[in-house]
Parts: structure tokens; sequence; C-alpha cells
């Protein structure tokens, strides 16, 4: 059960973590990911190295929280949009629009990001994609334009994995157009690969 006071530490060490990260990317961006310690975060963020490694246990943790920050803040801005949206496919088609620009905003973070995440999988760490997939594939399987067979958890999953690949061919070959490869994706989740 929450209490005011615990509501208070959650948000405290909420905005702890999230001036760290913010603090993380300011120093990425100024001299590159690689030449950024985590000793230099900690100083820059005037907290000690051990509550830093309490937060963030290595340099990719901070990209998984700063890009969960950003996924949530997009979402936001992104929600109305969605809502006019008149199927689940066209909402689909304009998240993954959007994502596709954010994707190539944050490209060159984005290999330490995937192998932050996919070696830890623990719902902590899940993705802000899978709650955000989760939630669509729930609330459009109400409507029946979406099988209900399997769960919204089991669709969240299968779709990213398939977003995932779409990110992981686009690092190898940059020349590719990534909201064509995501618009492809979600044909084929769609759809099928069987022949019309």
């Amino acid at each position: 059960m929450s209490t005011p006071e615990s509501g208070r530490r959650e948000r405290k060490r909420q905005q702890t973590a999230n001036h760290i990260a913010a603090t993380a990317f300011r120093l990425f961006e100024a001299q590159g990911y690689d030449a950024v310690t985590m000793e230099h975060i900690a100083s820059e963020a005037d907290v000690s190295k051990g509550t830093l490694y309490n937060y963030f246990p290595v340099k990719e943790a901070l990209v998984a929280h700063q890009f969960r920050v950003e996924i949530a803040t997009g979402m936001a801005e992104l929600g109305d949009a969605l809502r006019r949206q008149p199927t689940f496919a066209a909402r689909m088609a304009h998240l993954l629009r959007a994502s596709a620009e954010w994707n190539k905003s944050r490209r060159e973070y984005m290999p330490h990001y995937l192998r932050f995440r996919w070696s830890d999988t623990s719902a902590e760490h899940s993705s802000g994609t899978f709650r955000i997939l989760e939630a669509l594939f729930r609330e459009v399987q109400k409507t029946g334009e979406i099988r209900s067979d399997l769960t919204s958890k089991q669709l969240a999953a299968s779709f990213e994995f398939m977003l995932v690949g779409a990110v992981m061919v686009w690092l190898d070959h940059p020349e590719l157009d990534l909201a064509r490869s995501f618009a492809a994706t979600l044909d084929l989740f769609l759809h099928g690969a069987a022949a019309r």
C-alpha cells in the first residue's frame, strides 16, 4: 500500500534518475558516447559514484532510461493525433512514422540501447515501446479489429520483435528508409506473408 511518504520517495527517486540521465545525455551530445565515463557523469550530475551506480549500473542503462522518458513524452504529444485516426492500422502507421523520425534522431545510441534492452528483459526494464504497443493492442481487441485469441502482451511482443528487426537491418544499412521499413513491417504483421 502506498503512503504519502513512499510517494514522495518515489518522486524524488524519479527526479534524481531523470536528472542523472539528462546530464549524461548532455555530455554524450557534447563529447560523444564513448568518450564519457561514468565518473564524469557522476561529477557533472553532482552525485556520488555510488549513487550513480545504484541508479544505473552501466552506461547503457542511462540510454534506456532516457529513451523511456523521451518515448513517454512523445506519446503524450501524439495522443490527440492518434485518437483522430479512424482505424487501428491508421493509428499504427501514424505512430510508426513518428517512431522512425525519433529513431533517426537517436541512431548513434541505438546499438547501446539494444544491447542493454535485450540483455535484461525484466519488467523493470521493459521498453516503453512494449508498454505502448500492449496498451494499443488491448484497446483495439475490444473493438474487434485485432484477433483476441492471443493476449495483447503476445501481440505486442511479436510486433516489437519485428520492429526491432527492422531497426537492426536499418542500423546495418543506413541507406534504407526506416519509415518505409516500418510500414512494410506493419503490413506484414497485419496481413501476413501469404501471397494475396
